[in-house]
């Protein structure tokens, strides 16, 4: 049986959604090597793609020239191949087949696209490769429209035919009535292939799954080393091999794949991890792209009820291929539903008269440089908690802009509370529009200390103090003064917010003097 299952690892492609295919030359023949030394039948080295530019660190290729430096001369009986998403790479540019670089493309496309791809598909045949036809989200074919791809396949001939579980939705009764399907209909010297994602922590039985069906049809099953992949990653090679050397008489060396997750994917882990997660959960069971979970996620901003009501808004055409421009605008008009309160506006204009604001955000800065805060208030200082109640200091009010630390918020602060209104409350003091306190920068767009200073800068303050304003660290335990605050999300993400934090901290300084009161670690003015 062994024999009519092969393994192909894509973690150089798939991986790269984590890492921006940024992997490095070095690591990118270390990966392709231990691949090798592990038995892997088949090694997917990347993207190619004609709209980027070589990079010779990153695995998106334009060429299979520049492919071929990754690939041992003996490829020792491994097949190579690159993926390439359909309308992004032109089949004409690609070379007569010989041998000198990868042996085969996989092309992904969706529904919509499915007649036009396989006219690509049939051009990358015709010129000697081994083709993979990737069924982009296999579940939004009806059964009547599976079958009729798979018509269309049995004509092309290609070397596979793959069901993918695009967006890690997809439980054993699904895998397997689409199995069938296959099976019976798919012409017998055509491979079946499955690649999956593990939003709801199945990739793993699902293959167990296919390969004890004692099928005799030949099977691909795609995987990567440690899961590397997109949101919840994918489908782990070195527990797969386990699986298949004890269960399916493989022969398959484990130390090579552990020695890339040790010597090279662990450092990737630590920067930007992968694997499962509530946000990637929620993605799957409303069959949208994992994409739009992570964009929701990493505003911080919202609870899981709030998450599943914006994909609840989404248009179910929307789902499956991601939209920034459109996943920005529902997060926003959610968050712009709710009513203001401002009948203590005017008193509020009063009580800030000729005063100093003081907002305390709460960066490590705010608990260390604790002294500077507490002697700094006097009568003149209005000061205000950002997002959360300061511990060291009554303070007069307390801006928020994020649901989450307004729900942890003592019941008996709220009549102090400034809220924008995103956030159902009616025991605040005043509820003010969450849309008039936005800023330019995506990153920091609704930044509660950024909508704070546009507030009271609103509100006629001409001086305004900061402290706890630090900014980001990569270290999530260097970002907080309470620990319970700290939360892991993206050093891409972080960047950006730092970025955006001094961007607007110096276009709002032409609004309203700006100072820092504690020193920040990660932004400027």
């Amino acid at each position: 049986m062994m024999s009519k299952i092969q393994v192909l690892d894509c973690t150089l492609r798939d991986g790269g959604y984590c890492n921006n295919c940024r992997f490095g030359f070095d690591n990118e023949k270390k990966i392709v090597h231990g691949l090798v030394e592990a038995n892997i039948n088949i090694i997917e080295c990347g993207f190619l793609m004609n709209t980027v530019e070589y990079d010779k660190d990153v695995t998106r290729f334009t060429s299979l020239d520049e492919v071929a430096r990754i690939i041992p001369q003996n490829k020792e009986g491994k097949t190579f191949v690159m993926l390439t998403d359909y309308g992004k790479y032109r089949p004409e540019d690609l070379p007569e087949y010989d041998g000198s670089s990868v042996d085969g493309l996989r092309v992904a496309f969706h529904k919509k696209d499915c007649v036009a791809a396989l006219e690509e598909c049939k051009a990358i045949k015709e010129k000697g490769y081994k083709v993979f036809v990737q069924a982009m989200v296999s579940l939004s074919y009806t059964d009547e429209e599976f079958l009729d791809l798979i018509r269309r396949v049995n004509e092309l001939e290609p070397y596979a035919f793959y069901i993918v579980d695009s967006f890690g939705m997809m439980k054993r009764k699904d895998l397997t009535r689409l199995f069938y399907l296959v099976e019976h209909n798919l012409n017998e010297d055509i491979k079946i292939g499955f690649h999956s994602h593990n939003n709801m922590q199945l990739a793993y039985s699902n293959a167990q799954s296919l390969v004890d069906l004692h099928s005799d049809r030949e099977l691909i099953i795609d995987a990567s080393v440690y899961g590397m992949g997109r949101g919840a990653g994918n489908l782990n090679t070195e527990l797969f091999v386990q699986y298949l050397n004890d269960n399916a008489d493989g022969k398959y060396d484990i130390k090579p794949l552990l020695s890339i997750i040790d010597e090279i994917l662990n450092e990737f882990y630590q920067r930007n991890y992968w694997g499962y997660s509530l946000p990637n959960y929620l993605s799957a069971t409303h069959n949208a792209h994992p994409n739009y979970a992570g964009y929701l996620d990493d505003k911080k901003t919202l609870t899981v009820e709030n998450m599943n009501e914006i994909f609840d808004m989404m248009d179910e055409d929307k789902k499956v291929s991601y939209d920034k421009d459109y996943i920005e605008e529902l997060y926003l008009r959610y968050m712009a539903t709710g009513k203001s309160q401002e009948e203590h506006k005017a008193e509020l204009i009063e009580n800030l008269n000729g005063k100093t604001v003081l907002l305390i955000a709460p960066g490590k800065s705010s608990i260390e440089e604790k002294n500077e805060i507490t002697s700094f208030v006097n009568e003149d200082v209005v000061t205000v908690s950002v997002n959360y109640n300061y511990p060291l200091v009554d303070t007069d009010y307390i801006f928020l802009s994020n649901l989450r630390r307004f729900r942890e918020l003592d019941v008996s602060n709220r009549e102090k509370c400034i809220v924008t209104s995103n956030i159902p409350a009616d025991n605040v003091y005043l509820q003010t529009k969450y849309r008039d306190l936005l800023c330019d920068i995506d990153a920091v767009k609704d930044n509660a200390g950024l909508m704070a200073i546009k507030f009271f800068a609103q509100m006629g303050v001409k001086k305004i103090y900061l402290a706890g304003f630090d900014g980001y660290s990569h270290d999530e335990k260097e970002n907080y003064g309470e620990s319970t605050m700290a939360f892991v999300t993206r050093t891409a993400v972080l960047d950006a917010m730092n970025q955006g934090m001094t961007e607007m901290l110096k276009k709002y300084s032409a609004l309203v003097e700006l100072n820092f009161l504690t020193k920040p670690h990660y932004v400027k003015i």
